[in-house]
């Protein structure tokens, strides 16, 4: 028997306001792919990643993202799907008053973890699975655009995520801290983690292949 794809969008129309940003919607994602999302700005990129981690009510049709139907989606339960999730943005998103240690400490509790001991493991895991083992001391100020990424990856790889959505990751970074956050985010499918990364960097997709998906006119079309 086959697994179930971690993502399957059937005829999904998405809204910002009353405009209609992406219609008739098809997506089917497997375990341990690598897919691109590429568009013009205002093409409906983070909009479709937006519904993917269930900040954006999809408008009809179906919609299910590890295992969670996306139709049933509250405030009070998102969270449930938001475990299941990786997610990383363009910004970082670090707390800039506490040290990187700290932003993994403070993620972990805040999705339910207690134990001092598992915590201070899953850390130094996650940060020597990104390269960077001995600065959770450091305050995000003190790293480099790049690391302050990988500590973002880091954070986002705490609870095993099954799905990693990643928007415009590279988008402020130098070409090649950008090719070393890519073999980093490709690594990641390895482990069976599928990757869904929206970007511009055209680039990049020749030395690291995977799907491509375009958002263009409303529509989102598999390019080839």
């Amino acid at each position: 028997m086959s697994e179930s794809p971690l993502v399957r969008l059937k005829s999904v129309c998405l809204k910002q306001q009353e405009h209609v940003v992406l219609d008739n919607v098809n997506l089917k994602i497997d375990k341990g792919e690598f897919l691109y999302l590429i568009g013009k700005t205002g093409s409906g990129k983070s909009s479709l990643l937006r519904a993917l981690y269930g900040d954006l009510e999809i408008e009809n049709g179906e919609g299910e993202v590890c295992g969670v139907d996306l139709k049933t989606l509250t405030r009070r339960n998102v969270y449930l799907l938001r475990r299941k999730l990786g997610i990383v943005f363009q910004d970082f998103g670090l707390l800039s008053d506490r040290t990187v240690g700290d932003n993994l400490d403070f993620a972990l509790r805040a999705t339910g973890w207690s134990s001092k001991n598992e915590i201070k493991t899953r850390i130094d895991e996650v940060l020597e699975r990104v390269r960077l083992p001995h600065k959770g001391y450091k305050f995000p100020h003190e790293l480099s655009g790049g690391e302050q990424q990988r500590v973002a990856i880091a954070r986002a790889l705490l609870n095993s995520p099954s799905l990693f959505i990643a928007d415009e990751p590279t988008g402020n970074l130098d070409p090649e801290t950008t090719r070393d956050i890519l073999q980093l985010l490709h690594g990641l499918t390895s482990t069976g983690c599928s990757v869904l990364m929206a970007t511009h960097d055209h680039a990049s997709m020749t030395e690291f292949p995977g799907k491509i998906l375009l958002c263009e006119k409303g529509e989102l079309i598999e390019s080839k």
